[in-house]
C-alpha cells in the first residue's frame, strides 16, 4: 500500500511537470487532465532500467533535461506576456541581466539579490523532487520477470514511436492520419528550443547575404536634399493604443493636439503616420536597430546576426554623407560594446550625462533632462550637420514615479527633479492593481510626449532639425489592451522637408489617421533615403 503510494505520487509529479503549460492562454483546469505521451515511456524505462550505476546517472541527466524544460516553459510564458513571443534560447539569454537591473531599480538589490538566491533553490529543489520521484519507479522492482520487461519494453518503444511521430507532425505542420490518444507537449518543446539554436546560423547567413546585396553600400551621394541637423527620437512604449485606446486616446491626442497648436503658430511642419514595429511589450533595441537596419529584428538572435552581419544602417549612410553622428542613451549604464557597430561617431550613456538627481527608479533620467543634455552635447551644430539618436526612457515601466515639466532654464544638473522622484507609491503596490498601472502608463506617455513637442516649440524655426519622433512599441497586451505592432511616427521640421513623406501615406498634424495600414517599420531605412536623396535609388 505504501509503495503504491509512493508511486502514484512520484507518477503525479512527473505528469505535473510534463502537462505545464508555456503560454498563458493554457493555464487552465483542462490543462491538468492531458495525457502526456511521455510519462508512460518514462516510467517504463525508469522501471526496465532498475537501480544500477547506469539507471542512476540516467536519471540525473533526465531530471536536469527536466529542470531545463520547466525553465524554458516558464521563459515562454514571460515572454508571451511581455513580448507576445515564445522565449530563444539563444538571442534571448541576455533578458535575465536585464531582468535582475529592472528589478534592482524597480524593488532595490535586496530584493533583487533574494529574488535569485530564491530562484537557485527552487531550482535546486525541482531538481532533488524529479530525480527523487524517477528513483521511486527505478527502485520498486516491478519489472522482475522476463515476460513483464519485454512487454514493457515493447509498450515503452511504441509510445517512444507514437511520441515522435506526433511532435514531427506539429512541428511540421503536416496533417497526422489519426490523433494519437494524448500530447507529446514536453518533448515538443524541448525540440522547438533545439530547433531555434539552429536557426541561429540561419540568421546569421540571411543576414550577411542581406549585407553584401545591400544596394545602398558604400554610397557617398545620398541624403543631400537634407541642409540642415537630423534627429531620430525614440519614445518608450508609445505604441498606436496610446494614441488611439480608449484607456489613453483623451489625454494622448490632448497633447498632441496642443504641440500641433505651437508648432504650427511658428511655422513648423509636420506629418504623423503609423510603423508596425518588430517588437511589442520590451526590447526596445530591436526596434530602433530595425528602424535603422532597413531589415526586421524581431528577437535578440537576429540582433546578435545583424550585429554580426557587417549590414550597413542609417547612420552609417549618413556618416558617409557627410553629418557627424550620434546617440544620447540614458538607459545604457555598462558596458554597450555593439554600440560601435551602428555607425556612431559619438555615444553618451548615462553616466557621461551629466545627471546628478535621484532616479526614477529604473529609469536613471526625467526625459527632460535627457533632451536638455542633448542640446548641450549634440544640439544644433555651428558648422556642419549632425544626424543624432535620442532614446527617451521616462516612459519605460514600472512607469511610478511620472514626472513634470518644468522651466527649461531650470533644469541645471538634474536635482531639480528629485522631489519628483520621490513621490507615490512604489512599483510593489502600484503593480497589484491593474488599472492603476495602466493609468501610471497613460500618465508616463503623455509626459514623454509633452517634453518632445515643448522641446521642438522652443527651437528656432530656421535651425530647427529634421526630426522624427516615433515609439520603439506598444506596452504589453495587459497594459496596452490590445497585441497590435503599430507606433505612431511624427515627421517634423521645416515644410520643404517634411512635404517629402507625404507619399508615405502620412497625415498632416500630429495626430496619425485613424484608417492608415502601418508601414513596415523595417522600410524606413530605405524610404528616408530615397526621399532625401536626389540621386535615383535602386
Amino acid at each position: 500500500m505504501r509503495q503504491g503510494l509512493a508511486l502514484l505520487l512520484s507518477a503525479l509529479v512527473l505528469h505535473l511537470v510534463l502537462v505545464q503549460p508555456n503560454h498563458p492562454d493554457a493555464v487552465t483546469w483542462r490543462a491538468l487532465i492531458l495525457f502526456p505521451l511521455e510519462l508512460p515511456v518514462l516510467l517504463l524505462g525508469l522501471a526496465l532500467l532498475g537501480d544500477g550505476r547506469a539507471g542512476r546517472w540516467l536519471r540525473r541527466g533526465l531530471a536536469g533535461l527536466l529542470v531545463l524544460v520547466i525553465a524554458a516553459k516558464a521563459a515562454d510564458m514571460a515572454m508571451f506576456v511581455a513580448f507576445g513571443r515564445g522565449f530563444n534560447p539563444v538571442g534571448d539569454r541576455m533578458l535575465a541581466g536585464a531582468g535582475v537591473n529592472l528589478l534592482t531599480g524597480s524593488a532595490g538589490p535586496v530584493v533583487a539579490v533574494a529574488a535569485v538566491l530564491g530562484l537557485v533553490v527552487l531550482v535546486g529543489g525541482l531538481f532533488w523532487l524529479l530525480e527523487r520521484a524517477m528513483a521511486t519507479w527505478a527502485r520498486a522492482g516491478l519489472l522482475v520477470q522476463p515476460l513483464a520487461r519485454r512487454l514493457a519494453g515493447g509498450v515503452a518503444l511504441t509510445l517512444a514511436l507514437v511520441a515522435t511521430y506526433e511532435v514531427a507532425g506539429i512541428m511540421n505542420r503536416w496533417q497526422m492520419p489519426w490523433n494519437p490518444p494524448g500530447a507529446a507537449f514536453t518533448a515538443r518543446v524541448a525540440a522547438e528550443e533545439v530547433r531555434l539554436v539552429f536557426r541561429a546560423g540561419a540568421a546569421m547567413r540571411e543576414f550577411r547575404a542581406a549585407a553584401e546585396a545591400d544596394p545602398l553600400l558604400g554610397r557617398t551621394d545620398l541624403l543631400d536634399r537634407i541642409d540642415r541637423d537630423v534627429v531620430v527620437v525614440f519614445i518608450e512604449s508609445y505604441g498606436r493604443a496610446s494614441v488611439e485606446g480608449p484607456l489613453f486616446a483623451e489625454t494622448t491626442q490632448g497633447v498632441l493636439t496642443k504641440g500641433e497648436a505651437a508648432l504650427a503658430a511658428r511655422g513648423v511642419a509636420m506629418r504623423s503616420g503609423y510603423l508596425a514595429s518588430s517588437t511589442r511589450g520590451g526590447q526596445s533595441w530591436l526596434a530602433h536597430a530595425t528602424f535603422a537596419s532597413g531589415l526586421r529584428v524581431s528577437d535578440q538572435l537576429r540582433y546578435q546576426a545583424l550585429l554580426a552581419s557587417g549590414r550597413e544602417g542609417l547612420f552609417h549612410i549618413a556618416q558617409r554623407a557627410g553629418f557627424e553622428t550620434g546617440a544620447v542613451m540614458p538607459a545604457i549604464t555598462m558596458a554597450w560594446p555593439e554600440g560601435e557597430k551602428k555607425g556612431f561617431d559619438r555615444i553618451f550613456p548615462a553616466a557621461e550625462l551629466g545627471y546628478k538627481g535621484l532616479p526614477f527608479n529604473w529609469v536613471t533620467m526625467p526625459d527632460q533632462y535627457t533632451l536638455a543634455a542633448f542640446d548641450r552635447l549634440l544640439g544644433v551644430a555651428g558648422e556642419g550637420r549632425r544626424f543624432s539618436q535620442v532614446v527617451l526612457i521616462s516612459s519605460h515601466a514600472p512607469w511610478v514615479p511620472v514626472p513634470r515639466l518644468v522651466p527649461w532654464e531650470e533644469v541645471g544638473d538634474g536635482r531639480i527633479f528629485d522631489a519628483m522622484a520621490q513621490e507615490g507609491d512604489p512599483p510593489a503596490v502600484v503593480w497589484r492593481d491593474r488599472d492603476r498601472v495602466r493609468d501610471q502608463y497613460r500618465q508616463s506617455v503623455a509626459y514623454s510626449v509633452e517634453v518632445v513637442l515643448d522641446w521642438l516649440a522652443r527651437m528656432d524655426p530656421e535651425r530647427m532639425p529634421l526630426t522624427f519622433v516615433l515609439g520603439d512599441h506598444q506596452a504589453a497586451g495587459f497594459v496596452a489592451g490590445e497585441d497590435r505592432l503599430d507606433v505612431p511616427l511624427h515627421v517634423i521640421g521645416p515644410a520643404a522637408l517634411v512635404e517629402r513623406v507625404a507619399e508615405w501615406g502620412f497625415a498632416p498634424g500630429l495626430v496619425p489617421p485613424v484608417e492608415m495600414i502601418p508601414l513596415p517599420m523595417q522600410a524606413m531605412r530605405d524610404r528616408i533615403v530615397a526621399a532625401y536623396s536626389s540621386v535615383a535609388l535602386p
